[in-house]
């Protein structure tokens, strides 16, 4: 049986920078320079003033490694926040993916009744191709391109991961 403190795990973090330039790439130095991974980056100012901006990226690694991450995240001279998603409760992750599929027939049939079945949104259609829209977790995401993927030749955009934290579901009742 493995060891916990050794097993990889994916994490979804939200970094809260000021919005100036070259803030993107001393986030991604300090990853590139540690040897650790990006799988999925995105960045959008939030603030009405257009002064912070949220970096969600997912990343993977050993608990060990994602507390490196978070504290070297943490130092940076921009970072105003550093939120591990993953670690600090519900949160809700999503992403959006315009899938171009190219195919004929029975296929072209079945990739319309598979992008029903996951609510996928056709938003363009041409005689042989369909561009398909789809906003889900990163696990719907895989299973709808894993399908398309068999039935025909696909091209593929992908956001990548936005997240935020989730709020209780009900208040605690006074006593």
């Amino acid at each position: 049986m493995p060891n916990t403190s050794e097993t990889n795990e994916r994490h979804v973090m939200a970094v809260l920078v000021d919005n100036e330039p070259g803030v993107l790439a001393r986030v991604v130095g300090l990853f590139s320079g540690r040897g650790y991974n990006i799988e999925s980056l995105t960045v959008a100012t939030i603030s009405e003033d257009e002064s912070v901006s949220r970096i969600n990226l997912a990343t993977s690694g050993t608990p060990m490694i994602i507390a490196q991450i978070k504290a070297q995240l943490e130092r940076l001279v921009p970072v105003r926040e550093v939120h591990d998603l993953t670690q600090d409760g519900p949160h809700v992750d999503h992403e959006v993916v315009l899938v171009k599929i190219r195919n004929t027939g029975s296929e072209r049939r079945e990739a319309l009744r598979i992008a029903d079945i996951f609510r996928a949104r056709v938003v363009d259609t041409a005689f042989d191709a369909f561009v398909f829209s789809l906003t889900g977790s990163s696990n719907k995401v895989d299973s709808f391109l894993e399908l398309m993927r068999r039935l025909g030749d696909v091209e593929i955009a992908r956001s990548g991961v936005v997240a935020i934290a989730r709020e209780a579901k009900s208040k605690p009742q006074p006593e």
